[in-house]
């Protein structure tokens, strides 16, 4: 995949995201919304940055099954229970993902819900990538 990064002068700097991402490629991999889930099912991890780890590693375990990578992602949305926690956390949160992921941001978006599937879960990532 070629990817262009765009972020506009007119638009604030981004911090940890890009504003659009020009994708080229010829597949597509749509990326379920994935938790701290475990592999037994249960929700690992007791603070945001525990799961919002665990959910993005496995997020990238998907695509990487899929034959993709990290850079390979042009979007990604974040739902988070607690907007506040989140972003009181940004900071730790985004060295997880660049250690994770890399410096090859998406496009992004975080969402605050009610509530995730799990009755545990803090957050939860879905996405899509575009691959060569």
């Amino acid at each position: 995949m070629t990817a262009d990064r765009i972020n506009p002068p007119e638009l604030s700097p981004p911090t940890g995201f890009s504003h659009a991402v020009v994708a080229t490629g010829t597949r597509l991999v749509f990326l379920a919304g994935q938790t701290a889930l475990d592999t037994d099912g249960k929700i690992e991890g007791d603070t945001l940055p525990d799961q919002f780890e665990k959910a993005l590693g496995n997020l990238l375990a998907a695509l990487r099954a899929a034959g993709g990578t990290p850079a390979d992602l042009a979007r990604v949305t974040v739902y988070a229970t607690d907007i506040e926690e989140y972003r009181a956390h940004a900071p730790e949160l985004g060295g997880i993902w660049r250690r994770l992921a890399g410096r090859d941001y998406p496009a992004m978006a975080v969402v605050e819900v009610v509530r995730l599937w799990d009755d545990q879960a803090m957050v939860e990532l879905d996405g899509f990538a575009v691959l060569p």
